[in-house]
């Protein structure tokens, strides 16, 4: 009886600290990661349709229409973040500016940075983008069971990512050669993998259940980013 009221009371420990019911928690976590699994097959459709059918890569370098158009791409997605932070809550609309916008305009410019990689740097980026975000989110699930706080990362991220942010401004005004292009690449990629810790943290133990969506696009953003980067460091290194 005594195991019996601990199943019916929720009193089962998913992860120390958390004072709530484990299957609320476990379920917002496999709707996080369900839609972010949805978004990475979509992002891998969009960008192997822009590598492989090139006469759309073409059409986006080669005439000013595409040109025009490529750059309204980049935009976007950061023009949609913010309707999509104030109606995250909002179910279908929520949805509509996740896939339909965010995401789909997001591939696109990801597949024009594909189509002009050689393939085998591509598949490099991939495995290890792959291995790193699947090594860093079970060593992140398995750190929250042992009480490990991770929250300390948030001032040291913030000050990286502006680093960052710095030198592209730079970066455009002076331009640099190509060891600078890849120790900026492999800089950037220890931010994003700090990110994705950080990220996969709030995940298990600060996001509510409403906020679904933020959770799945931060880490979305990091993982592309991620993959990005890594397509820079391989290829000042092919």
């Amino acid at each position: 009886m005594s195991k019996k009221r601990d199943v019916e009371s929720g009193e089962r420990i998913l992860y120390p600290t958390i004072l709530e019911n484990p299957e609320l928690r476990l379920s917002f976590i496999r709707k996080v990661y369900s839609i972010l699994t949805f978004q990475l097959l979509l992002t891998i459709v969009i960008t192997s349709i822009v590598v492989f059918v090139r006469p759309v890569a073409n059409f986006f370098i080669n005439t000013a229409e595409g040109y025009a158009l490529y750059h309204v791409l980049r935009i976007t997605p950061w023009i949609t973040f913010y309707p999509l932070i104030y109606y995250n809550d909002k179910h279908t609309l929520n949805h509509f500016l996740l896939f339909q916008f965010f995401t789909v305009t997001s591939s696109f410019t990801i597949g024009l940075t594909c189509a002009f990689v050689s393939g085998k740097v591509i598949l490099e980026a991939v495995i290890l983008t792959n291995v790193v975000v699947l090594s860093l989110t079970l060593y992140t699930s398995w750190a929250a069971k042992r009480c490990y706080d991770f929250s300390f990362l948030a001032p040291f991220l913030i000050g990286a990512l502006l680093v960052h942010i710095l030198f592209n401004l730079i970066k455009v005004s002076f331009p640099l050669g190509k060891l600078s292009h890849m120790i900026h690449g492999c800089f950037t990629s220890i931010i994003f993998c700090g990110c994705i810790v950080y990220h996969t943290y709030n995940h298990i133990k600060r996001f509510s259940y409403d906020q679904y969506i933020l959770a799945s696009v931060s880490l979305y953003l990091d993982i592309i980013n991620l993959f990005l980067y890594m397509l820079t460091i391989f290829s000042d290194d092919d």
